[in-house]
């Protein structure tokens, strides 16, 4: 099955010093929506306040749907995410597998969500890590509001700041949106993905 790690993105200048106002939509299922931890804990809120903190006027709305699919993220990711966004980030989860979906459409899905943002101009972030299990709730499925806070931080590094060269390169091959394989950077380095994928990633 084809993993995606968080995806870099370069959204304004590095040091310039004044960030312009980012509207971040995070369109996913019972993670995004804060399962077991609540919305306020949950890394789109704790995105938001970390990047208010580092001084970006940012507004991060979750548009996650608990026990969503990659085929209904498809379905409404026009209604989900409105003209004046600057920024997605795709958490797809693994329902598509509990629910007896299979791989190849669950790529072809995230591929048609990432085709149909990028021709709107809006940049994606698809946030799709292999998860050890003790970052996982009691259920193995949920993040515990340890990962959820981990991944925040790290999203907010990535568009920030993250790292220019890498932006620079992969723009020239992606459009802008940079897609990094399980293992490259990222979530990778914080969570140590192992070299093969186990299934607790929902």
């Amino acid at each position: 099955m084809r993993r995606f790690a968080i995806a870099m993105v370069l959204i304004f200048g590095v040091g310039s010093g004044h960030a312009r106002s980012l509207n971040i939509v995070v369109v996913g299922a019972s993670n995004t929506a804060g399962w077991g931890v609540g919305a306020a804990n949950a890394f789109p809120a704790r995105l938001q306040t970390i990047l208010k903190e580092r001084g970006v006027d940012a507004k991060v709305t979750s548009a996650g749907v608990i026990g969503d699919t990659t085929g209904g993220m498809l379905r409404r990711i026009d209604t989900a995410v409105p003209d004046n966004t600057n920024i997605v980030i795709l958490q797809p989860g693994t329902n598509d597998l509990r629910f007896f979906g299979s791989k190849q459409q669950r790529a072809a899905n995230i591929s048609a969500i990432v085709d149909r943002l990028r021709r709107r101009h809006i940049r994606v972030i698809v946030l799709d890590p292999v998860i050890p299990r003790d970052f996982l709730q009691w259920d193995g499925i949920h993040y515990t509001a340890a990962t959820h806070s981990k991944f925040a931080v790290t999203l907010a590094a990535q568009i920030t700041g993250g790292q220019k060269r890498e932006a620079n390169q992969s723009a020239a091959v992606a459009g802008g949106d940079t897609f990094l394989p399980s293992g490259h950077d990222g979530l990778a380095a914080i969570f140590h993905v192992p070299a093969q994928p186990n299934k607790s990633t929902f």
